[in-house]
């Protein structure tokens, strides 16, 4: 395992990557595989770890009461889409009803 620095283009920004060299035995030759550490501080030079998403977290984070959680079974996952097909409908509706008011006016 090595520590890679690269750049970013477009931000100018440096990220941090674990890599792991794997042999390919099919095709005789390396590949590596890359995780992200995190974003690399211009002053201090320091690796600052991020979620993957550039999103900076602190290490104590925990999501409030009121902030969506995505569902983590296949169940809840399906609740959640019939309760958001509803609610579409319902929105539907409603702008429905709108537009029949004010064409009528």
């Amino acid at each position: 395992m090595a520590i890679t620095y690269n750049k970013d283009k477009r931000s100018g920004l440096t990220y941090a990557y674990e890599t792991t060299y794997v042999w390919d035995k099919e095709k005789k030759q390396s590949r590596s595989k890359r995780t992200l550490i995190g974003r690399v501080d211009e002053t201090t030079g320091e690796i600052v770890p991020t979620d993957g998403r550039g999103k900076k977290r602190s290490p104590n984070y925990v999501p409030s009461e009121d902030e969506y959680q995505m569902p983590t079974t296949v169940k809840e996952l399906k609740s959640e889409v019939l309760r958001l097909l509803e609610e579409n409908k319902m929105l539907r509706d409603k702008v429905d009803s709108l537009t029949n008011k004010l064409k009528k006016s």
